[in-house]
């Protein structure tokens, strides 16, 4: 009991952190991984990705009520997160992802460096492309962070965030609704892999899935009322962990 507990914890603090700035699996999986020592990883992977698309997709449907998504940049970067995650899922199965654990920290800081020293970063919406442009754009995001979700995953949701910002002039609140779109489309590509290879537990994914639904709506609803501003602080509190844990596991553990 003691263990479900905590993975109950961690499902509901991944799903509040993930609704604003994604990160939360720098939260659940290493919980996981804690609680279940000896299990394979593809399983633990695979279960958390069922629990972790009950509360993007929560906080996809909040946000939407509330934020206006810029669905010209949302639909067309799902779509192609959505083919090019399951490519990425393959693709790990053939190849190594050494080099992505050893690169990952490395990218991380820069992110942080880049938002830190632009302190007016993401404060305003002002999108700067319209049209085809727009949509090109929105499926080279698409494809390239899906291909990395389902290749290797960590940050995906924070990347999704700075790029939105960064590429398309977003506001922090505004980039983090379209992520949990594209987000969604994600977690559904890998599902599909893991569920056809058989690596999944269902009653552990759905009983962290409430969880993570609660959180999600929390965080989601904080994220709101709070702002750009808070959205942006948040985000970098996240990227500084995830630089430290990342960079833990890739420099230092081994």
């Amino acid at each position: 009991m003691v263990d479900y507990l905590l993975l109950g914890v961690a499902a509901f603090s991944a799903g509040l952190v993930d609704a604003v700035v994604g990160g939360g699996g720098l939260i659940q999986l290493p919980t996981m991984f804690s609680v279940f020592p000896n299990m394979a990883p593809a399983t633990l992977i695979g279960t958390n990705k069922l629990a972790s698309i009950f509360g993007t997709s929560v906080a996809a449907v909040s946000y939407a009520r509330r934020v206006t998504i810029a669905w010209s940049v949302a639909a067309p970067a799902a779509i192609a997160a959505l083919v090019f995650a399951f490519l990425g899922a393959y693709t790990v199965t053939q190849v190594s992802a050494e080099f992505m654990r050893l690169l990952l920290p490395v990218v991380l800081v820069a992110v942080a460096a880049y938002t830190f020293a632009r302190k007016d970063f993401g404060s305003v919406h002002a999108p700067v492309h319209s049209g085809t442009k727009e949509q090109t754009l929105a499926l080279l995001v698409g494809s390239g962070i899906g291909f990395y979700d389902g290749f290797f995953g960590p940050g995906t949701g924070s990347f999704l965030v700075f790029l939105f910002v960064r590429i398309f002039g977003f506001d922090f609140l505004g980039a983090s609704a379209v992520a949990k779109v594209v987000n969604v489309a994600c977690n559904f590509a890998a599902l599909i892999w893991f569920g056809y290879s058989g690596h999944l537990i269902w009653q552990l994914g759905l009983m962290m899935a409430v969880c993570q639904i609660a959180g999600a709506f929390i965080g989601s609803r904080l994220a709101m009322k709070h702002g750009s501003g808070f959205v942006r602080q948040l985000f970098l509190i996240v990227v500084s962990l995830l630089i430290l844990k990342t960079g833990y596991d890739a420099w230092l553990r081994w």
